[in-house]
């Protein structure tokens, strides 16, 4: 009865170990972890000086302006500000200007850059949403492996509470000399073996929520559970979706597709963007310029600041066009290696899709043999449990041996875990080709 109560409370403990502290769901579990990943964080800020570079570029359309003044000091002959004769002297001289200028023209490079910009942008965005799914995937993997551990320590903990049953059964029939010491003896072995791997259930828990804490980045992941959804107990295996229909949906949704057409679409923008240096580029410009001088000497007579500053006063308004002629083919080999990177791009669009195809069809062939595995394995835990309760009630009416039933129990024991892995793993496989269709993953 004292071991029985052990085991007892040792089950409850296991299997609401934590009434106290918090336990996660799996959405939680993802948005938790999208917040708090370093990588996540990284592509956020690509994204942002994405956004940055499209605001210089589509900035470069304005006029821009600059001030500058100079101060110099002359030594040595200069021409005399009164007769213009080359005199020996010493002056100072002030000067300052400001100009600006507009781009008129320049081979549509602007447009070209803009419109590239903006699907560098598109691309680093569906970056950022790819990094966000792997990264939900990640976190549902370790997390219904974390559910599969909880029923594997259920089962674990049931078994130990019916062995423990039986020896007190056992124990009655023997002090009734209904059977021999020696049984009692065993079956208290048989119950020693599994407590061993209720222990090592627990173990194999704890070690599959510590996973799950450091991929979300949790710091105190001693204090981290998830909770158990009811769902899961409900596992649909009447329909598996086609893998062509997957395929095709998917390649409008997945972030991975979209980034590689993007990347596409921004290396044909390189070509136009390369071709525009062919052409002639038009700026307009005006400038205004001032200044002074200041000759020193006890018998030169300097003409006053404000007559100097208002009769040097130039201004100056006009059109820069700039022609290419030959730039010893520069222009002409960046147009070509534009053009490579736009097949290249071609190839990895190419390649993206034949490898989520073939993912796909890999997820779909999982999920059939997922599929099989489950129900052979409900049909075998059916059969092994109306063996065991066959041997049971044999036991009970000593018509077999502690070594029988002992192995019966162990083969109840096997058909739940493969059962229950089975239920997983289907579960999951499910789960990825909704993934791949454009939908979360959810329980």
């Amino acid at each position: 009865m004292k071991r029985y109560l052990t085991i007892t409370v040792l089950a409850l403990l296991i299997t609401g170990n934590s009434f106290a502290q918090k336990r996660w769901t799996l959405s939680e579990c993802t948005r938790f972890a999208i917040e708090n990943n370093i990588e996540i964080k990284q592509q956020e800020l690509y994204v942002e000086n994405s956004e940055i570079e499209l605001h210089t570029t589509k900035s470069s359309r304005l006029p821009n302006l600059s001030a500058g003044a100079s101060q110099s000091l002359n030594f040595g002959r200069s021409p005399s500000m009164a007769t213009g004769i080359y005199e020996q002297n010493t002056s100072a001289g002030t000067g300052f200007s400001i100009s600006s200028s507009l781009p008129v023209y320049n081979g549509m490079r602007i447009s070209h850059e803009i419109k590239n910009n903006e699907i560098n942008l598109k691309a680093a965005v569906e970056g950022l949403n790819k990094a966000k799914e792997n990264l939900s995937l990640n976190v549902a993997a370790y997390y219904l492996e974390a559910l599969f551990k909880k029923e594997i320590l259920k089962v674990c903990a049931e078994q130990c509470a019916l062995t423990n049953q039986q020896i007190e059964r056992t124990n009655i029939m023997v002090q009734e000399g209904k059977a021999p010491l020696s049984q009692l003896y065993d079956i208290k072995a048989q119950l020693a073996k599994e407590e061993t791997t209720l222990v090592n259930a627990q173990n194999d828990l704890s070690q599959s929520l510590l996973n799950l804490a450091q991929l979300l980045n949790i710091t105190d992941p001693n204090q981290f559970d998830i909770l158990e959804p009811e769902s899961v107990e409900s596992v649909n295996i009447a329909f598996i979706q086609n893998p062509d229909m997957v395929y095709e949906a998917a390649l409008g949704v997945k972030p991975l597709i979209k980034e590689a057409e993007y990347r596409l679409q921004s290396s044909e923008m390189g070509v136009q963007i390369s071709k525009s240096l062919f052409l002639p580029s038009v700026s307009f410009g005006i400038s205004y310029n001032n200044g002074f001088n200041y000759l020193f000497g006890s018998d030169v007579n300097n003409i006053s600041l404000s007559s100097q500053i208002g009769n040097n006063q130039r201004q100056a308004i006009g059109l820069n066009i700039s022609v290419p002629i030959f730039n010893r083919f520069q222009t002409r080999n960046q147009v070509r290696s534009a053009q490579l990177n736009v097949k290249n791009r071609a190839l990895e669009l190419d390649n993206a899709k034949l490898s989520l195809q073939k993912e796909i069809q890999q997820a779909y062939r999982s999920a059939v043999a997922a599929q099989a595995k489950y129900l052979s394995t409900e049909k075998a835990l059916e059969a092994t449990l109306e063996a065991f309760k066959y041997a049971q009630e044999r036991y009970q009416l000593q018509m077999i041996s502690v070594y029988e039933y002992s192995e019966a129990q162990t083969r109840l024991f096997a058909s739940r875990s493969e059962q229950v892995q089975a239920k997983y793993d289907f579960l999951f496989r499910t789960k990825i080709l909704d993934f791949y269709r454009g939908g979360e993953i959810g329980l």
